[in-house]
């Protein structure tokens, strides 16, 4: 089962002497604008050379139609990635959208619009927060299986905090258009 880490285990910066809580972290990478699959791999290794970030699992490449996006836009790379860190929240979510803007993302008005790259924090531990900034756990991720199934796969037991289990969620989700892609692989380092 997966499990948040004690807040009571810290790390202790050995330059200032702070003492920081490690949390288990959830990210969900998709690409579906340009060199989608070179796009994920470069994010993955942005994401691995963050200071206090040490990735932990990259799960299976998966590609996945569209969700509540506007016709005509492309199908999704997707991937999740498990981290650990004692970064709080905030600043994990300050690093995702700058790991967006290294790989040109666009933000539009237009919901769910066609993208570059999109890295969502979808658990932080046991943190919650309800911030326009920040939302976590993520609003939406427990029913979207191009989340659900990749986290799956590397966390077949994972509890998404507030809804249970991964398994249960993935069941009851729609997973039609959620194909895995057996051709493509991330790696870390």
């Amino acid at each position: 089962m997966t499990e948040t880490p004690n807040p009571n285990i810290v790390d202790t910066d050995s330059l200032t002497g702070e003492m920081h809580p490690i949390r288990r972290v959830v990210l969900a990478l998709g690409s579906n604008l340009g060199e989608r699959m070179a796009t994920l791999q470069g994010a993955v290794e942005a994401l691995a050379d963050t200071p206090d970030f040490f990735v932990t699992g990259v799960s299976p490449v998966y590609e996945t139609d569209p969700v509540d996006a506007p016709d005509g836009s492309g199908p999704y790379l997707n991937a999740v990635l498990l981290a650990d860190t004692t970064l709080p929240a905030a600043r994990l979510m300050e690093r995702a959208l700058a790991v967006e803007d290294a790989f040109e993302r666009e933000r539009s008005e237009v919901r769910n619009a066609p993208r570059t790259l999109d890295v969502d924090l979808i658990v932080v531990g046991d943190r919650r927060s309800n911030e326009d900034f920040l939302r976590l756990p993520h609003p939406r991720a427990h029913q979207r299986a191009f989340v659900l199934q990749p986290w799956h796969d590397l966390e077949p037991d994972a509890v998404f905090p507030e809804h249970g289990p991964i398994a249960e969620l993935l069941d009851a989700a729609d997973a039609t258009g959620v194909r895995r892609r057996e051709d493509l692989s991330l790696e870390v380092g």
